[in-house]
């Protein structure tokens, strides 16, 4: 066996562990920031819920279509990417809203 096959399924286990570890976290903020919304009924909370969600499934999602359905990993990425950006406008339009 090639000493860069064993270096590259480490990184491999490192990179799932770490996806899987912004999934739970992710999962948290998003249920929490949930939460605060369902008992504020405040429309930026909402906001900041939906685009901590999506955040969160845009960095969990790139690695499980690679791994799961195959899909090209560039292509993963650029959807990861996307998805991480409609977040983070979704998260700033969350502040500018009252």
């Amino acid at each position: 066996m090639s000493p860069y096959a064993s270096g590259a399924s480490e990184i491999a286990l490192a990179l799932a562990v770490v996806k899987t570890l912004v999934l739970i976290v992710g999962g948290i903020i998003t249920y929490f920031a949930f939460k605060a919304y369902r008992r504020t009924r405040q429309r930026a909370l909402g906001y900041l819920t939906l685009g901590f969600g999506l955040v969160t499934l845009g960095f969990f999602l790139a690695g499980m279509l690679y791994e799961l359905l195959n899909v090209h990993l560039s292509t993963g990425i650029l959807l990861e990417s996307l998805l991480v950006l409609a977040g983070f406008l979704v998260i700033a339009y969350s502040l500018y809203v009252q």
